[in-house]
This record gives C-alpha cells, structure tokens and sequence, in this order.
C-alpha cells in the first residue's frame, strides 16, 4: 500500500477501531489465540541504552501490516531480498490509539492471517494445531533467522496522542496499557519495545515530555522511540515541539525527512520531495533533509539520537510539460495506490529518472513529474547522515523497494 491510502486494510482498521475496547479486552484476556512463546524463539537479552545510542549505524526499516494485501508483500520478502541482514531493526507500523489504550491495527493481519509454506519465512505452512498466525508470528520466524535484529511495534492517531500526554495520570495509564500489549507473553518475545507515532500530534511541549516520561517508566531498559516530523518551517512540525525536552527518555527519533513538498501542492510547481539542500528556485527553502536536521540539533537533540528517514516510494504530478524541476501541474499523478503516490520497483521501470537535484531524481514520463530516491541518491542521504554525526537511517517503507533490495543494498 502507498503511504496513507490502504483501502482494504484501512477498513479492517476502521472495524477494528469501532470494537476496539471489547478487541482489546479480548486480546488481553487470552480469549484470542495468538502464537505463543517459545524458549527457542526469545532473542538474546539486547544492549544497553548508552550502547545503542552510540553505535552510529542504525537501520530502521519500517513494515506495514496492510503491506500483506497490497502491495501483497510479506515479512519473508525482507528475507528474501537481503533486507533483514541489513537492518538492525523492523519498526512494525502500525497500532491504534483507541480508548485511552494500545490496540492492534488490524488483527486479524496482525495474528490471523493464514500463511502458506510458499509464503512463510522458514517454509512451514501455518497448521490449525498452532495457537495463532499473521504477520506477527512471521516475525517470530525472521527473528530466529537473525537473532540480533529488533523490532518495535509503532503505534499512531495523532489526535488521542495530544490528549493522553496532558495529564500525568492518564499517560501513565496509557503506557500500562501499551506494556501490556506489547509484552503480551503470546509475543512478547518478537517485540522489543514501542514506537509512538507523534508525527504531527503538537498539541505542545508538555504533551510530548509527559507521554514520553510515562513510556519510560513503563518500559524500562525495553526500546522506546518516537517517530516525529521533518517540518522545519517556522511555526512547522519540528518548532510545535521541544523534543529535546524529551530525548533523555527516548532512545531515538525517527525523522522524516521525506516527503517534505509535494503532498499538498497538488497544482505545483514540480520539486523533490527531499532535498538535502535548498537550490535555486526551490519553492519552499526550509523543505529540505538539512533544515530539519539543523533545526532538531538546535533544539539540542543529541545527533545520535536522530535517524536520517529515507522513503523507498516515489512522489508525483500529472498534466506536467517541462522536464525540469519547477513546472506547472495538473493534480496527483496516478500512483498504484494513494494518487501521487508510487513504489520505487515500479518507478524506476515504469518512469525511469532522468535527473537529479539537490540529492533527490527525478523523471518526467509524458505529462507525469515523478521525484524518487535512486541507489545513488539513497547512498549519499546516508553519507550526509554519517557526517552529522546521526544514529543511523529511517526507511519509510520497506514494501516498496525491488525483490533483489536495490535501495537497500545502497542503505548498507
């Protein structure tokens, strides 16, 4: 699925949501069958906090629970591509904020869904004798394949978030909630923390501070990480919140520098979604990979803290006639999914890139404008990353890179 757009999940979301506190309920109580652990499946004890911090070489790569009906990729693909062996961690988006808790997105993708010999990590079909199935339980898999890789579990619905960060108590009883879904016993062997998905949840400061201080609490020396904007305009997403007030509790944020033009300019003027630098005729000078950057270590977040994101989808216009950067246009393109949208594995084939501008491709096909990462691009996102001295790389998804990995392989 591209980006915000998931029809057929979206609504098994929407279902999940309406039944949420009886779902949850349910899941909690073990009336739901889920896989349960096993000795031979707990990863080995993690790292200290101060050892992840400074190892400088993260790789989050984000995998979506509707990725398993469209685009009808799997946890195994990330075995088969190579991807698992290049990452240090999966952040599996997403949950729900509901009723003042934590909730699975869609369950029955999330524990249910039945997987085939062809389709499972380790070839073993899911049989009715085992307790549960899904998404979930093929990470189980994976992560007996690579021991050391992580994996937490993001949760997201911005507006719930503002609220639940307002008063100390209710945060408390939020991360309550959390922890004990995320440490369910049934899974608690396949995560090893949380993500909050603040995004653009800036009810303020204070919000942010107390909601990441309850998490810590609840978590411990367990991961807890937090997913924020790459807005650096002023009064933008980045300025609607202090997050270094919160950065002793968190142990990195995800930043994303991706898709910082493009969503809302529907007409244009043609532009990269992530340029690492401002450019002649650059339409709007604080979207830029370099301003947010800049922007959270004038907060004073420490450079460790941050991951440089990188989107593996492509981001475009149509009724385009110039070629370069800068053109009218007509609306969204038509992507495979969200309009604007598209995977990079079709991208590349379908509307090869033809250009480059200030560390991002672009193509023009006709009258479509797309602007993508390439290898090449991806490669020196993440140089300029190492420079800055930042804690690694955030990749936004997973699904959309090719069968072999190519945008990977660049990552590592």
């Amino acid at each position: 699925m591209i980006a915000d757009h998931r029809p057929r999940t979206r609504l098994r979301a929407l279902i999940a949501v309406a039944c949420s506190a009886a779902l949850g309920a349910a899941l909690l109580a073990g009336t739901v069958p889920v896989a349960s652990a096993s000795p031979s499946a707990a990863a080995p004890s993690g790292t200290s906090p101060q050892d992840r911090h400074d190892q400088g070489n993260k790789v989050v790569g984000t995998f979506t629970n509707w990725s398993a009906y469209h685009p009808n990729r799997h946890i195994k693909n990330l075995h088969t591509s190579g991807a698992a062996g290049k990452l240090t961690h999966i952040r599996y988006f997403h949950g729900v904020v509901e009723s003042r808790g934590c909730y699975p997105g869609d369950p029955d993708t999330d524990f249910g869904k039945y997987y085939s010999a062809e389709d499972s990590v380790d070839g073993v079909a899911d049989s009715w004798q085992q307790p549960g199935w899904g998404s979930v339980n093929q990470l189980r898999k994976l992560k007996r394949l690579y021991p050391r890789l992580k994996v937490v579990w993001s949760f997201t619905r911005w507006s719930w978030l503002e609220d639940l960060g307002e008063s100390p108590d209710e945060a408390r009883r939020f991360a309550r909630s959390c922890r004990a879904l995320v440490e369910d016993p049934r899974w608690g062997d396949v995560f090893d923390g949380i993500d909050i998905d603040w995004e653009y949840a800036n009810r303020g400061d204070e919000s942010f501070r107390t909601l990441m201080s309850a998490m810590r609490a609840e978590f411990g020396g367990d991961l807890v990480t937090a997913t924020i904007p790459g807005d650096a305009a002023p009064g933008g997403g980045i300025d609607a919140t202090d997050f270094a007030e919160a950065a002793d509790d968190v142990d990195w944020f995800h930043v994303m520098t991706y898709q910082l033009y493009g969503r809302h300019e529907t007409l244009g003027p043609t532009a990269p979604h992530a340029p690492l630098r401002a450019y002649p005729g650059i339409p709007q000078r604080y979207a830029t990979v370099d301003a947010a950057v800049r922007k959270l270590r004038e907060q004073d977040v420490p450079a460790r803290k941050l991951l440089l994101g990188i989107s593996f989808q492509g981001y475009g216009w149509r009724g385009v006639t110039r070629s370069a950067p800068g053109g009218g246009a007509a609306g969204p393109a038509w992507g495979t999914g969200n309009p604007g949208v598209d995977h990079y594995r079709v991208l590349r084939s379908l509307c090869p890139a033809g250009g480059r501008i200030a560390g991002t491709a672009y193509a023009h096909c006709g009258t479509d404008w797309w602007s993508y990462d390439t290898p090449d691009t991806v490669a020196e996102k993440v140089t300029y990353g190492k420079r800055q001295g930042l804690g690694g790389t955030f990749l936004w998804e997973l699904a959309s890179d090719t069968p072999d990995g190519e945008l990977m392989n660049a990552v590592r």
